[in-house]
């Protein structure tokens, strides 16, 4: 366990459960991100990710509700904040660079002007010296001609751009907290690479702690310190990034990390993959959720659903019942 993971946690996540319609989408997830920490929630698209982010930003869609459980910025816990509390939080504590910037930006503002919005509302900046702020973090998030593509709506700009003006927008108050749902998706690795240590220098200047959600193990070992695997809306595995890498110690897990192409060894063979595909919310099994697809599962896995930690100590644990068999899987 690292130094800043025995302070108190700037967010603390405390079986939190998340229904939509009476089906539950996350189910009992616990997590906490420290003071200048980056921790990746990991995981297939369909495992509850997005959802556990937009829970803490209080941004849940209307048929979706947190059913139980807390989400503690600091002392305080958001669930049981309304609305308004929720906007003074939103773009100043917290801030979130979403999945899909194009529909998330306001199409009738200047990109400059959302860039500059939290400064002005939150911070108390003037509206001439926020713009300032925001051109150079345009320029900081590698948006060529900040100047004139600050006056630019998003409908003027590409899909990879309005990615960097979302990225931008939470950067510029220097958030306690950052969540970012697959922050570079959209984006080609040069500026890949310099989103992501745009996101190192923001931790490390101000503190700030970091939730990144991927399904990109690259981006994982390039800027998290700690890693959640997630599936069928639990936490099945978590540690720090170096064990994650070097000692998986869940099916899943194991069969994630093998899903990743090599640069060495046989130049032409077809790339690996897991075996069939996440259950919808109405058909996750008893037991263990990832037993339907698991090479070791057995009637044990069946009758009882594993929950951290199964086995490990505080810093590696593993949901799994069969983990003196986990050699067994390729």
């Amino acid at each position: 366990m690292t130094e800043r993971t025995r302070e108190a946690p700037v967010l603390a996540v405390r079986d939190l459960s998340v229904e939509i319609e009476g089906r539950r989408v996350v189910d009992g997830v616990s997590l906490d991100v420290g003071r200048a920490e980056v921790v990746a929630l990991v995981g297939e698209s369909g495992c509850g990710k997005s959802m556990i982010a937009f829970s803490i930003m209080g941004l849940l869609p209307a048929v979706a509700s947190v059913e139980t459980g807390r989400i503690l910025l600091g002392s305080e816990d958001l669930v049981a904040f309304d609305e308004e509390a929720m906007r003074a939080v939103r773009g100043d504590s917290m801030a979130m660079i979403f999945q899909e910037p194009v529909s998330s930006l306001n199409p009738l503002m200047k990109v400059g002007e959302q860039v500059a919005e939290s400064l002005v509302v939150h911070h108390g900046v003037s509206t001439a010296a926020a713009w300032g702020e925001a051109i150079d973090m345009l320029r900081q998030v590698g948006i060529p001609e900040p100047e004139r593509r600050a006056r630019q709506l998003p409908a003027e700009l590409s899909g990879g751009m309005c990615q960097r003006v979302m990225i931008a927008s939470a950067l510029i108050s220097q958030p306690r907290l950052l969540i970012a749902d697959e922050p570079t998706t959209a984006l080609d690795v040069t500026i890949q690479a310099q989103i992501l240590k745009l996101m190192k220098d923001l931790r490390g200047l101000g503190d700030t702690a970091i939730l990144i959600i991927t399904h990109d193990m690259g981006v994982v070992a390039d800027i998290a310190d700690r890693v959640c695997v997630m599936y069928g809306g639990r936490i099945v595995e978590t540690a720090e990034v170096h064990e994650i890498f070097a000692r998986p110690s869940h099916p899943y897990t194991r069969l994630l990390l093998g899903t990743i192409p090599k640069l060495t060894g046989q130049r032409k063979h077809l790339l690996r993959s897991i075996e069939g595909t996440v259950p919808d919310v109405s058909e996750w099994p008893s037991g263990c959720r990832f037993r339907t697809r698991c090479p070791l599962a057995d009637d044990a896995c069946a009758n009882v659903p594993p929950s951290l930690p199964v086995a490990g100590d505080e810093a590696h644990q593993s949901a799994c019942w069969h983990l003196d068999r986990l050699a067994e899987v390729a």
